[in-house]
């Protein structure tokens, strides 16, 4: 094992690592008001929300999204709060892992997927239902804000190429 400036443990490869890609465009300094409305919602959509579901919820939005950057920054975020390495590795697979979250986290990752995808172009009712028998109804709107508001950032990060590996927990925070 050697050890990286950052001080995580990495294996040791024979092969060097592929090349870091290159960002297409920085949204905060190019559309500096649409990034700062971003923002503005992203910390009014949290309050009254326990910490560690909106983690859980940035998270799994960002995987079935595939954006690595946030991925990157919300799972550190979570470790630095206090969330299981566990828990954020068995998200992916939240279905078969069931045991390792509440129902009310269980509601909300459901929750989380129906208004990412939108396969049906829809949020199917017995998944609301479901959410809205665990949260009270401004607990609700919280929740579909965060929800909302990580799939923005998705948005930009996957489009502009946003360089995961550089985020330390806590680093925008103002």
């Amino acid at each position: 094992m050697t050890t990286t400036a950052e001080n995580r443990q990495t294996p040791t490869h024979s092969h060097a690592h592929a090349a870091e890609h290159t960002p297409r465009l920085n949204m905060a300094k190019l559309a500096p008001e649409a990034y700062k409305a971003v923002l503005a919602l992203e910390i009014a959509s949290k309050k009254g929300l326990d910490p560690s579901l909106v983690e859980l919820v940035k998270i799994r939005a960002s995987q079935v999204n595939h954006c690595a950057f946030c991925l990157d920054m919300h799972t550190k975020d979570a470790i630095a709060a206090g969330e299981s390495v566990e828990r954020i590795v068995q998200l992916g697979a939240w279905e078969e892992s069931r045991h390792f979250y509440t129902e009310k986290e269980l509601a909300a990752i459901e929750l989380t997927e129906a208004v990412t995808v939108l396969t049906d172009g829809f949020v199917p009712d017995e998944v609301y239902e479901k959410a809205a028998a665990h949260f009270e109804e401004r607990e609700l709107a919280q929740l579909i804000t965060v929800i909302a508001t990580i799939n923005v950032w998705n948005r930009f990060g996957v489009t502009t190429r946003m360089v995961p590996g550089h985020y330390k927990p806590g680093m925008y925070k103002a």
